[in-house]
């Protein structure tokens, strides 16, 4: 492309690619900006997450309730398998029911994905954690999990939980005995 004769003026083809790119550039400044607000949703979101699960396995369900706010079309996939279950029991007695089952909880979220698109986030993460559960002692409960998130208003509302404790790999041996749910005991495993 040679430069125009005179100053201001533009060839034909020097006019086209000027005018695409300023087009070009016109329309990346809305994407720039939504880009920026979805990055911080998304971060506000993984914030939200890591809050409320910490708060869940320590056995603090009144602080994980105040930062969560769960959908009242909310349907949770439990990592202990079965069907889904849709809405979510806040009444007292079922918080201090779970309070109980869950305690001395120490939690790291890691994040391997967020998907967002509109008003949906999605967050596929690892929550590494141990804690005392369901009266056990002391464990490693890390699970692979996947939420949604869904914007009301201005807030975000957990829309869809689901769990695996699948984080450490298994044989398919181990998988279709949870597949059949009938797990062998180790004497039968000898």
């Amino acid at each position: 492309m040679s430069e125009p004769k005179e100053p201001g003026s533009l060839g034909p083809t020097q006019a086209w690619t000027t005018t695409r790119r300023a087009a070009l550039a016109a329309l990346a400044l809305p994407l720039a900006a939504e880009s920026a607000a979805d990055t911080d949703a998304i971060a506000g979101v993984i914030a939200i997450a890591a809050e409320k699960n910490a708060a869940f396995m320590r056995g603090d369900m009144q602080h994980w309730l105040q930062v969560v706010r769960i959908a009242a079309d909310f349907t949770l996939m439990q990592p202990f398998g079965g069907p889904a279950s849709h809405g979510f029991d806040a009444s007292p007695e079922r918080l201090a029911e779970m309070s109980r089952y869950f305690r001395n909880g120490k939690t790291q979220l890691e994040v391997a994905k967020t998907y967002s698109s509109g008003d949906l986030i999605v967050l596929v993460m690892i929550e590494r954690q141990t804690g005392e559960v369901g009266g056990l002692p002391e464990q490693d409960w890390s699970l692979r999990v996947t939420e949604v998130y869904r914007k009301n208003g201005t807030t975000w509302e957990l829309l869809h939980r689901h769990a695996d404790a699948l984080v450490h790999r298994i044989t398919l041996e181990q998988l279709s005995d949870l597949a059949r749910g009938t797990p062998r005991t180790d004497q039968q495993r000898g």
